[in-house]
């Protein structure tokens, strides 16, 4: 698998070396700055605390800031399953967008392209299970939007390194804006929990709240034409179809 990473040392990590077993998973970020020379300052100044493993630059280009098996400062307060703080478990993947904040778009061909290929090798490298392609919005929901609506999920999981339904998309049309009884909504959240997504939150947010970040960041990955917050029967669907069918 040929790919070519320009190295840019960043020094935004933890000095003690993990084990290559350790690496369970892969976080995708968006940057969330105005431009790309502003997010490669800040993944590579020691003020700012904060760094990925690898990005992807606006023209595919990969850079590499931390070596694998150093944990990078890139997932913050996180939660998957029965994993915590996921830092120390993870790979960090940040792909040049301004984001929701500085006009989020589409990503480039060229970018998911390049994005691809390093999770192919990642994968591959650490036998990384592909339901542990995860987003930062799927590990910190009420505090994260990224990569976001825009990102192409479905892709990755047809070229099978991401997982997705597999629904027909007009019998979901359908669905969409159907209103759930709390007996729906209980098995939605109920499959939530079952996927990964965390119980609660980890950052001292009400109930109510947290819940609807929860389903956002449920839609952003897996009902992207609609985010509004809502459970609707369309996101009811999907959750009890990745829920059976999960690999």
């Amino acid at each position: 698998m040929a790919f070519k990473t320009t190295l840019n040392y960043s020094p935004n990590f933890n000095s003690k070396k993990r084990q290559k077993k350790d690496v369970r998973f892969i976080i995708l970020h968006y940057t969330g700055m105005k431009n790309e020379k502003a997010a490669i300052n800040k993944l590579t100044n020691i003020q700012s605390k904060v760094a990925s493993h690898y990005l992807i630059s606006e023209n595919g280009k990969i850079i590499n800031f931390v070596p694998d098996l150093y944990i990078a400062w890139h997932a913050g307060i996180s939660f998957w399953k029965n994993f915590t703080s996921l830092n120390k478990n993870s790979i960090g993947i940040e792909i040049t967008n301004p984001g929701h904040q500085f006009g989020y778009k589409k990503f480039s061909n060229k970018q998911i392209n390049s994005l691809v290929n390093l999770i192919k090798f990642l994968i591959k490298k650490y036998k990384i299970n592909k339901k542990n392609i995860i987003g930062h919005s799927d590990i910190a929901p009420e505090r994260k939007k990224d990569p976001g609506e825009k990102f192409p999920w479905e892709h990755l999981a047809k070229k099978n390194i991401s997982f997705w339904h597999n629904l027909d998309k007009q019998k979901l049309r359908k669905l969409r804006k159907k209103k759930c009884n709390k007996i729906m909504k209980r098995i939605f959240f109920k499959n939530l929990f079952n996927i990964g997504y965390a119980k609660k939150s980890k950052n001292n947010v009400k109930k109510d709240q947290y819940f609807v970040f929860l389903v956002k960041a449920f839609q952003r990955r897996f009902r992207q034409k609609l985010v509004d917050g809502k459970i609707d029967q369309e996101c009811l669907l999907i959750s009890q179809n990745l829920t059976q069918n999960r690999p």
